[in-house]
């Protein structure tokens, strides 16, 4: 996970050309935001056992504000997720992308779990990562179809071969479900983190 890390600490290859880490999280933000805006019912189940579609979002704001938090960066009060979600999904992580376009914030250094790294490679990365994942896991609950992107499949990829042994530790991903032989790439990957690519709510809820 360290090389996986440290090779973004200014920029990565996404998507065939160079991007830097806040363009990295603006399209992954982009997209899920698009998602977030659409949700009707966010008190129904997601794919993330135990969690309604309300309660991913709330997981995605308070771990990227436990962070910076870390970090001693300022991420403004908390906003309010219990009336309007996706106005404080807005808001949150409009903040974090200031903190992306900031660059003596964004290449703050420090050693992570992982080795040294910067707190705009980690934000783009680590929990882009989460992002993207977690986007999927929203639409699902909500009943909107989201397919990822093959850049998306690439960061994926590169992601879980970067967790090694840790992806399965507590707070991660549940252990890996079984995939068809002639499954596609996302399918694969979903149930490597242990999604069922046919997950409905109406079925598993």
């Amino acid at each position: 996970m360290s090389d996986f890390i440290n090779t973004s600490l200014r920029s990565a290859v996404y998507g065939g050309a160079m991007t830097t880490n806040s363009e990295l999280f603006g399209t992954a933000n982009a997209r899920l935001t698009e998602i977030v805006e659409g949700v009707e019912d966010w008190t129904a189940s997601s794919p993330c056992t135990g969690w309604t579609v309300r309660d991913v979002l709330d997981h995605l704001i308070d771990t990227e504000r436990d962070f910076l938090g870390q970090h001693e960066l300022d991420a403004g009060p908390r906003p309010d997720t219990a009336q309007e979600p996706a106005d404080g999904w807005r808001t949150h992580s409009s903040r974090v992308q200031a903190i992306l376009d900031t660059p003596e914030l964004a290449e703050t250094q420090f050693d992570g779990f992982f080795g040294p790294t910067t707190v705009g490679a980690t934000l783009a990365r680590f929990y882009g990562f989460d992002l993207v994942v977690h986007r999927w896991d929203i639409a699902r609950g909500a009943g909107v179809d989201s397919r990822f992107t093959d850049s998306e499949l690439d960061l994926i990829e590169q992601s879980l071969e970067g967790f090694g042994e840790h992806l399965y530790m507590e707070g991660i991903c549940r252990p890996a479900l079984p995939a068809p032989a002639d499954a596609s790439r996302e399918t694969r990957l979903l149930a490597r983190m242990g999604r069922d690519a046919q997950w409905r709510p109406s079925v598993n809820a």
